[in-house]
């Protein structure tokens, strides 16, 4: 996991979220203490178990072709 002090994360923060998409996780820390990681959404979601809403889910599924 790369370590970022938070004013090189503020300064770069778009790398820093690219970067954890394409990575994994990355710790930010704040007067040399470990302060808070970022963390892509998906493995968020994964972590504290939730699952996806139903209607979401069936919202992203692919339309049908009618034929007439």
């Amino acid at each position: 996991m790369r370590t970022w002090g938070l004013q090189e994360a503020k300064s770069r923060f778009s790398e820093v979220v690219d970067l954890t998409m394409t990575e994994g996780p990355h710790l930010v820390t704040r007067r040399g203490a470990e302060a808070v990681v970022v963390l892509a959404a998906e493995d968020y979601h994964r972590l504290v178990g939730e699952a996806p809403n139903l209607i979401d889910h069936l919202l992203k599924a692919p339309q049908a072709k009618h034929s007439s």
